[in-house]
C-alpha cells in the first residue's frame, strides 16, 4: 500500500512540475458613459491546463453571475493550430449542449508567454429569432 502511495505521489509530483497552465480573459467594453474599470478585464477571467505539449487546453472561464447574483462558470477547450491559430469551444456547465459557442482565433506573443488574441465566436444552436449571432473578442492570456 506504501508503494502503490508514493508511485501515486511521485507521478502526480511530475505532473504538477511539468504543468502547463493558461490564464485568459477577454476585455468587456463598458457601457457608454461608464469609464474603464479593471473589471472589463476579470469579468471573463479563466485558467486552462495544457495537454499534449500545449496543442490543447481545458479549463474554465467565468461567465457572469446567476439570479442569485453568485458566479457562474463555462467549461472551455482550446486546440491549437499551426501559426498560433486556434478553435475553440465554450460551454455553461448545465444545458451544455443547448448553450455551445465555437470559435477561432489568433494568438500575437506579445511578450515573454503573454499573448494577445483576437478571436471570433459563435453560437451553434439558433436562439428565438432563427438567428445566430456572433462576436468579436480581443484576449489576453498568459502561459506559465
Amino acid at each position: 500500500m506504501q508503494k502503490l502511495f508514493l508511485t501515486m505521489a511521485v507521478a502526480f509530483s511530475t505532473l504538477i512540475a511539468s504543468a502547463q497552465f493558461t490564464v485568459v480573459t477577454s476585455y468587456v467594453a463598458p457601457e457608454d458613459g461608464v469609464e474603464w474599470e479593471v473589471s472589463s478585464l476579470t469579468d471573463n477571467l479563466g485558467i486552462g491546463y495544457s495537454l499534449n505539449n500545449g496543442k490543447c487546453v481545458l479549463g474554465l472561464v467565468k461567465a457572469g453571475t446567476d439570479s442569485l447574483d453568485e458566479a457562474t462558470y463555462d467549461l472551455w477547450g482550446r486546440y491549437n493550430l499551426k501559426n498560433s491559430l486556434y478553435v475553440s469551444v465554450q460551454a455553461p456547465m448545465e444545458e451544455m449542449m443547448e448553450n455551445l459557442t465555437v470559435g477561432i482565433g489568433y494568438s500575437y506573443a506579445a511578450w515573454k508567454g503573454l499573448c494577445i488574441e483576437p478571436n471570433y465566436s459563435m453560437g451553434l444552436k439558433e436562439d428565438e429569432d432563427g438567428e445566430r449571432e456572433g462576436s468579436f473578442n480581443i484576449g489576453l492570456s498568459y502561459k506559465f
